[in-house]
């Protein structure tokens, strides 16, 4: 079979070769020049140490990183978690505020003010990074430029006595502070490098930076750069001086070392180089360094001392509420800013003049004796009696303006005495002369003839310096000036007090002093001391028996009275403070004169079951016990809740209670507690569009009828013109108030009020005591009240108790309560609601209000003609039992448990 593709030719034979090409083949190749073998090279001695070197160094870099790794391993596997600085709350203190803005005081675990790192001048930066990590914008956590410089330094410095310089960054040392203990010791070092790489790889600069300029501990008790600046210079951040700021940079590593008082040439030292660091970096130039550096270092610490004291226990009441409301870690740890009700200046004045009137009754009980006594020779050297006055423990609550001082000689007059500075001052005999031995029961001894009768060689005494004299002699104000270095003899008094003053419109408590000095007792007889009122309860009587249908000139029997208190129980025979009788005594005369057997009768007429309801109303006691004894005032209450009562009878019959906190707001500014909670549509608009101004709706709730809590405001005005209260009347304003004392004279009140401001004053023993004979509210506590009201009222106009809607002024015979008559000795004007209006002898109608009323603040609903009781409002809290009739019921008997203390006048 045939194929289509083409053979392929043979390839030619070989041509056959030349015999001289075959034998030039056979020949050998030549074979290649033979080379002299090489002579090894002789290394030297230092190329094999550099190779030895290299290699050392490759494996210590191989076994360096190798440890590094296992290390890192090693303690970075329970390092506490880094990303917890992202939800840090610092422990930042709680600030009590007065309501004008004025600090009270602080509460903190760590006194600490949060400032975020944009409100921190950058001068206060500069200074703490240069101070503290000079690179630390440039390194990544761990400084190994900043460690080498401080191994060189130290190196240098060994043997000059200087501080070693550390290297830890700012980084390490938020490492430290926020998340491991201060152990010394290499591990925490290696932890503390650790954390510092991880929280530099998570968080800003300016976020590390705002933690430890936040969390730094800065001596004087401050935590963070505010709160330092505030305690040494007692300014803001941005109000320091380069100085300023330098020294307090200069405090992180150890405050102690370079305490301003202690320590002076140090501090200053210290301050200087961190200038020296500062001018060294570029953030400050040679001249301002200069300059800085020139200063003096001045610490003026913060907060007026006296001040603080003023507030004492008005500060520590709202220190009990806030814990009762947010807990102590909120109080002491959360930042709180508490603007309170406290108004300063009253303040003040308020615990000044419970102050003097606690001092002023001790002096009329006579000289307890000296405080101490000290073996010193008459007139002896300064050297001989200093050092030992200088070791007698003085009185924790000695007050500001006096000082301890021994007697040193004592002549038939004037005394020498040495104070602690080792100076000496004149004690005239003059100052002496109310120092009559005390006796018990409040008595005194013979009156002092020399200055022997009081005082001896060595007694040690409280004295204040004064300036002038002024005594009464044969009713003749007597006064002159002192000498320069003339002091008066001082002692403290045992009878403790309480003042309170609030607003009878809202309840807020603008001054409260718990006791002549909380450094001696922290008791808070305002608010914590639960004491019979006496007579002070009375009005509340009365106002029962004027909501009850009564009228000021109603008149019950003021008699002897004898009270069955049940089988083998004596018969209880209340009596008048006068032991006397005035016979049948208009309401407005009772309480004028605070007659205690008008009162129990009238007590009897209305029934204690109303009474109680009244007590409760007012907030003065939930439970009274309804028996008779009540009504003179032996039921327990606070000086706060009386106060309270008392605000309102003149504020017309609303409801208040009493607050010392008007808002608080938390760490970030949010208000978290308002007190005036009353709804206000359109308080919130920003501009004025011609809308009508926002009306605040009035939503206190009414305990009382309007009309019967005027009428009785009228009648306690009485007590002030007329009555017991009429020291009161020298205040020279529109006063009302009651007295109050209770059996034995124990106990003494006055509580009262102005238009616009009610207070109310207490004084007694902690344990219960007589005051003394004839030591009445009238004399102890009304001069307190009256002091305060003078000043308090001084830049005051003399305003008008408001006269609500609905009340008739009317002309009547004071002691008689009948309508005036032409030739009437004491006339005054009585306020009687519609239908109540004695007749008017002339037969004249009565139906207008006469142009002298002045009309209330808030005019309430009028009264409805013949039911002048006072009933609440639906959903109100309170009830009233509808008009007593004539005649009034038969006399009840009291309970056998009847208490058998109670008011005197």
């Amino acid at each position: 079979m045939s194929s289509d593709r083409p053979r392929k030719k043979a390839p030619p034979p070989p041509r056959p070769k030349a015999p001289s090409e075959a034998r030039e083949e056979l020949r050998p190749e030549p074979r290649p020049p033979r080379r002299e073998p090489r002579r090894p090279r002789r290394r030297g001695v230092l190329g094999g140490l550099l190779i030895v070197f290299f290699n050392l160094v490759f494996l210590g870099l191989i076994g360096a990183l190798a440890g590094g790794l296992f290390i890192f391993h090693h303690f970075g596997r329970d390092l506490p978690d880094y990303r917890r600085l992202s939800e840090y709350e610092p422990a930042v203190m709680t600030r009590i505020y007065a309501g004008n803005g004025q600090l009270i005081t602080e509460y903190a675990v760590e006194k600490r003010v949060f400032v975020p790192i944009n409100a921190i001048p950058e001068l206060v930066k500069d200074a703490f990074i240069s101070a503290e990590d000079q690179n630390f914008y440039r390194h990544v956590g761990v400084d190994p430029q900043g460690l080498a410089r401080a191994v060189v330094t130290n190196l240098r410095n060994i043997g000059s006595g200087r501080r070693p310089e550390g290297a830890s960054t700012i980084t390490q040392q938020v490492a430290k502070n926020f998340l491991l203990t201060n152990e010394v010791s290499i591990e925490r070092k290696i932890k503390e490098a650790i954390l510092a790489l991880r929280i530099e790889r998570a968080y800003s600069k300016d976020q590390i930076l705002e933690l430890y300029l936040n969390e730094i501990y800065l001596g004087f008790e401050s935590y963070g750069v505010a709160a330092a600046a505030m305690n040494y210079f007692n300014k803001s951040l941005d109000e320091l001086t380069v100085a300023e700021a330098a020294y307090l940079a200069a405090l992180p590593k150890a405050p102690n070392n370079y305490h301003p008082f202690r320590k002076p040439e140090a501090a200053v030292a210290r301050r200087n180089w961190v200038i020296g660091r500062l001018l060294e970096d570029g953030r400050l130039g040679a001249e301002e360094a200069a300059a800085a550096r020139a200063e003096p270092l001045v610490v003026e610490q913060s907060l007026d001392p006296t001040f603080v004291d003023a507030g004492a226990y008005f500060a520590e009441e709202v220190r009990r509420e806030l814990v009762d409301r947010y807990g102590e870690d909120a109080l002491y740890k959360g930042g709180l800013a508490v603007r309170t009700t406290l108004e300063p200046r009253l303040q003040e004045i308020a615990t000044r003049v419970l102050r003097d009137g606690l001092i002023t009754y001790d002096r009329r009980h006579g000289w307890r004796g000296p405080l101490a006594r000290l073996d010193v020779a008459e007139e002896a050297a300064p050297t001989a009696w200093q050092p030992a006055l200088a070791a007698v423990p003085g009185p924790e609550d000695l007050p500001a303006t006096w000082r301890l001082a021994v007697v040193l000689k004592v002549g038939r007059g004037d005394v020498t005495v040495g104070l602690a500075d080792g100076g000496t001052a004149n004690l005239p005999f003059r100052e002496l002369l109310w120092a009559r031995p005390w006796r018990q029961e409040q008595r005194l001894g013979p009156a002092v003839n020399v200055a022997s009768d009081v005082l001896a060689v060595g007694d040690v005494v409280a004295v204040e310096p004064v300036t002038s004299y002024s005594y009464v002699k044969d009713n003749q104000r007597v006064t002159g000036d002192y000498p320069e270095g003339t002091v008066a003899l001082r002692q403290l008094p045992a009878i403790e007090g309480a003042l309170v003053a609030l607003d009878p419109h809202t309840g807020r408590v603008l001054a409260m002093v718990g006791g002549f000095s909380q450094k001696r007792s922290e008791f808070n007889r305002a608010t914590q001391a639960q004491r019979q009122p006496g007579s002070a309860f009375k009005p509340f009587i009365y106002l029962a028996a004027l909501e009850q249908g009564y009228a000021p000139t109603d008149k019950v029997i003021d008699g002897p009275i004898v009270i069955d208190q049940g089988p083998g129980l004596p018969k209880w025979k209340p009596a008048n403070y006068t032991n006397d009788f005035l016979g049948p005594t208009t309401l407005r005369r009772g309480v004028e004169k605070s007659r205690n057997l008008m009162t129990v009768r009238l007590a009897q007429q209305i029934g204690m079951p109303v009474i109680a309801d009244t007590a409760r109303r007012f907030g003065i006691n939930d439970n009274l016990p309804q028996v008779l004894s009540m009504a003179l005032g032996a039921g327990e209450t606070t000086v706060l809740d009386l106060t309270a009562a008392y605000g309102m009878l003149v504020n017309g019959g609303k409801k208040i209670t009493p607050t010392l906190v008007d808002r608080i707001q938390d760490r970030t500014g949010a208000t978290i507690f308002r007190h005036d909670t009353r709804p206000c549509d359109g308080c919130a608009g920003v501009f004025w569009t011609g809308q009508d101004m926002p009306a605040i709706p009035d939503t206190r709730p009414r305990v009382a009828d309007p009309l019967s809590a005027y009428q009785m405001v009228s009648i306690l005005e009485g007590v002030v013109k007329y009555g017991t209260g009429q020291r009161i009347a020298a205040v020279g304003k529109p006063l009302a108030g009651k007295t109050g004392t209770t059996n034995e004279y124990r106990d003494a009140w006055f509580v009262g009020f102005s238009p616009d401001l009610a207070v109310g004053v207490y004084t007694g023993f902690d344990e219960p005591a007589t005051l003394g004979p004839r030591e009445a509210g009238s004399r102890v506590a009304g001069p307190i009240f009256k002091d305060f009201m003078e000043e308090a009222l001084a830049n005051a106009p003399p305003t008008p108790f408001r006269v609500p809607e609905g009340i008739r002024l009317i002309r009547i015979n004071h002691e008689t309560g009948a309508r005036a008559r032409r030739g009437d000795e004491r006339v005054i004007l009585e306020a009687f609601k519609p239908g109540q209006a004695p007749p008017d002898p002339t037969g004249r109608p009565i139906d207008h209000l006469p142009a002298y009323a002045q009309p209330a603040r808030e005019l309430p609903e009028r009264a409805a003609p013949g039911v002048p009781s006072f009933t609440p409002p639906e959903g109100r809290e309170g009830t009233v039992s509808q008009p007593a009739t004539r005649p009034a019921p038969p006399l009840q008997p009291t309970s056998p448990s009847a208490p058998q203390a109670g008011g005197l006048y």
